[in-house]
């Protein structure tokens, strides 16, 4: 099989089980838009790159959103998808960006991360599979959840 034809076959399928994991709706889940490393790297900064399609992380307290109180919305940097909005955002002290939900459900997609010797819910966008970060349980009311998200994989619009 080809390289391209796999990472297809592969991100199709890391789709479809992360579909299963949430037990959501086909409906609720769009597909990853597909591009190749080389459109990629046209559209994103070395560091989203690194974070968004190679599933780096930034050093806590350095992103430029950690420590954002503005109202707004915060995107997807690779495809412009809104994911969170900063009423769900909150001081957790991890060193990055903390919202307690999603936008909306169906913004996120989530699978097994076992990288680093340890078990993590990876956060991925789902309209185009950029990493975001990871999802943590131990959040505040009502959710209960920590989305702990690189601020390189997100784009901020300040509220008018």
């Amino acid at each position: 099989m080809k390289p391209q034809r796999f990472l297809v076959f592969f991100l199709c399928l890391a789709g479809l089980s992360s579909k299963a994991q949430q037990g959501s709706t086909p409906e609720k889940n769009k597909p990853f838009k597909l591009r190749s490393n080389a459109e990629w790297a046209t559209v994103l900064t070395p560091d989203q790159y690194h974070i968004l399609r190679e599933r780096g992380t930034e050093r806590a307290f350095t992103g430029k959103y950690w420590d954002n109180h503005e109202k707004g919305i915060y995107y997807c940097a690779g495809c412009k998808q809104e994911l969170f909005k900063s009423e769900t955002k909150y001081e957790s002290g991890c060193g990055w960006p903390s919202f307690f939900e999603p936008a909306d459900q169906g913004a996120i997609q989530k699978r097994i991360d076992r990288s680093y010797n340890m078990v993590r819910d990876e956060i991925l966008c789902s309209q185009c599979g950029g990493h975001l970060g990871h999802v943590f349980n131990d959040g505040p009311k009502p959710t209960g959840l920590r989305y702990c998200i690189n601020s390189e994989s997100l784009i901020f619009v300040k509220s008018k």
